[in-house]
C-alpha cells in the first residue's frame, strides 16, 4: 500500500529565525513521524542546551555544527508519510550566503513553503526565495505566516502580509499561491486546526500538503529517454540482443511507438519494454526501464530516444540561467565539463549576458564576473551537441550542471532557456 502513495517533495524557505526547522519538527512531531530513538536523542540534546521543552528544530538540524551554532548550514532532507501521501522535506538555510543550498533543495520540489515572521512581514529573503522558486518553475507556493502567537493571532496582520506578498508575486510565474496563518512553536494550523485562529476557515498545512493536486506537475507529453547504458545478451534464442537502459525523463513510451534516436536521427520502433526483466506495454517518467528496438542500432550513453513526431532541439549553443555555486569565481573562457542528463561534454561560457540583482530583480550588464550565489544569463558553447528542451518545458532535459575539469567539483547549476 505504501508504494502506491503519491510522493510530494517540498522545501521550506525564508529568513533566518523565521522558524523553518521548527515548522518541520512540528510537522514530524504532531503527525507522529518521530522514532523513539530520535525523540530521546533530541530530548537529550535539548537538555544539554539548557532547554527544558523539546527543541523541535533539532529534528531537522542534523549536523552537529548546526546544533552548536543554532543555524541550518546545509540542506537537511527528511522523509515521512501519512495515511494519504509520502513526503520528502528539504530544510534549507535562511542565510543569504547559503542561497546556493536553497537552490539545490528546491530543484526537485513540487511545493515551496515560504515562511514569513508575522512581526516583520515580507522581507528581502521572502522575495529572494520566492523569485528563485519562480525561476525553478516550482508550481506551488504555500506562504506560511508564522509566529502568529506573537501578534495576538491578528487577522489584520495576516491580511496585510497577504496584500504585500501579492503585490510582489504578481511579477512571478507561479500561479498557485496559498496563505496559511500558523504558529509552528505552538502547533497552530500545522497538523491540527487552531482554536486561536478561528477566523481562518481553510485547511491547516498538513491537510493542504496531503490533498494538493500534483499529478499535472509532471510532463506526460514530451517522451524523452536518455540512454544510460547498453545491455547486451548473447544466447541461442537472442543472438546479440541489445537493450537500452535508463530512466525516462518525461512522457510515455509504448510498445510499437515509432521513435527517433538523437543526434543520429535514425528511426525505429519499440519492440519491447521491461522493468527488472518483467515485460510491460507502457512506461512513463520517472520509471527506470530497458527498451529494445526492432532494428539493431549503435546507440551510446548520452544519446536520446524520443518520439519521432515530438523531438527536442539538438544544439552546440545554449542560453542558460546560471547560478554560480562555487567559492571561486568563474574563469573567463575556461573549459568546464557540462553534464546534461546522461551526457557529458566539454563546454565554455562564451558570454555573460546579464546578472540579476536578487534584491530588485533588475538586470545588470556592466559587472559580468561570476561570484558564488550570482544568478546570471549566459551563453554556453559545447564541443558536441546537446539534446535539449527548455527548463520550463522539461526540468530534466532543460537543466545542466558545470563541473571544474581539474578538481571535479560542481561549480554551477543552470536552467536552459
Amino acid at each position: 500500500m505504501q508504494e502506491n502513495k503519491q510522493l510530494l517533495r517540498f522545501i521550506t524557505a525564508g529568513s533566518v529565525d523565521d522558524g523553518k526547522s521548527t515548522l518541520i519538527g512540528r510537522l514530524l512531531y504532531d503527525s507522529k513521524s518521530i522514532f523513539e530513538d530520535q525523540l530521546k536523542s533530541v530530548q537529550n540534546t535539548s537538555k544539554k542546551n539548557g532547554i527544558h521543552a523539546i527543541n523541535l528544530a533539532f529534528f531537522t538540524d542534523g549536523l552537529r555544527d548546526e546544533r552548536e551554532q543554532g543555524i541550518t548550514i546545509d540542506v537537511a532532507y527528511r522523509y515521512f508519510l501519512t495515511p494519504k501521501r509520502k513526503f520528502i522535506i528539504a530544510d534549507t538555510p535562511g542565510h543569504v550566503e547559503f542561497t546556493r543550498n536553497m537552490i539545490t533543495g528546491a530543484s526537485t520540489a513540487n511545493v515551496i513553503i515560504v515562511l514569513i515572521d508575522a512581526r516583520y512581514g515580507v522581507v528581502e529573503q521572502t522575495k529572494r526565495h520566492s523569485f528563485i522558486a519562480s525561476l525553478l518553475s516550482i508550481p506551488h507556493i504555500i506562504v506560511c505566516v508564522n509566529k502568529m502567537d506573537l501578534v495576538d493571532y491578528s487577522e489584520d496582520v495576516f491580511n496585510r502580509i497577504i496584500n504585500d506578498y501579492e503585490a510582489f508575486s504578481s511579477k512571478l510565474l507561479v500561479k498557485d499561491i496559498r496563505f496559511i496563518p500558523i504558529s509552528a512553536l505552538n502547533g497552530d494550523n500545522v497538523v491540527n486546526r487552531s482554536k486561536n485562529i478561528a477566523w481562518y476557515q481553510e485547511a491547516p498545512l498538513l491537510h493542504t500538503l496531503e490533498t494538493m493536486h500534483i499529478s499535472s506537475d509532471f510532463n506526460k507529453v514530451d517522451a524523452r529517454f536518455p540512454v544510460q547504458t547498453l545491455l547486451r545478451t548473447q544466447n541461442e534464442t537472442h543472438e546479440d540482443h541489445i537493450k537500452y537502459a535508463g530512466q525516462i525523463a518525461s512522457g510515455i513510451f509504448r510498445v510499437d511507438d515509432e521513435v527517433t534516436i538523437l543526434p543520429s536521427k535514425i528511426t525505429s520502433k519499440i519492440k519491447s519494454i521491461d522493468v527488472f526483466g518483467k515485460q510491460i506495454t507502457e512506461a512513463h517518467a520517472p520509471m527506470s526501464i530497458a527498451i529494445s528496438l526492432q532494428d539493431h542500432i549503435d546507440i551510446n550513453r548520452g544519446e536520446m530516444i524520443v518520439r519521432t513526431n515530438n523531438q527536442p532541439k539538438v544544439s552546440l549553443n545554449i542560453e542558460v540561467l546560471l547560478c554560480w555555486l562555487h567559492n571561486n569565481k568563474a574563469i573567463p573562457n575556461a573549459k568546464y565539463t557540462i553534464r546534461h542528463t546522461t551526457n557529458e561534454q566539454k563546454a565554455v561560457i562564451e558570454e555573460v549576458i546579464y546578472k540579476i540583482d536578487i534584491h530588485s530583480l533588475k538586470r545588470h550588464t556592466e559587472n559580468k564576473t561570476l561570484h558564488m550565489n550570482d544568478i546570471t544569463k549566459v551563453k554556453i558553447r559545447t564541443d558536441k551537441p546537446l539534446i535539449i528542451d527548455s527548463y520550463r518545458k522539461n526540468k530534466t532535459t532543460g537543466s545542466i550542471i558545470l563541473i571544474d575539469t581539474i578538481t571535479n567539483e560542481t561549480v554551477a547549476a543552470g536552467m536552459i532557456i
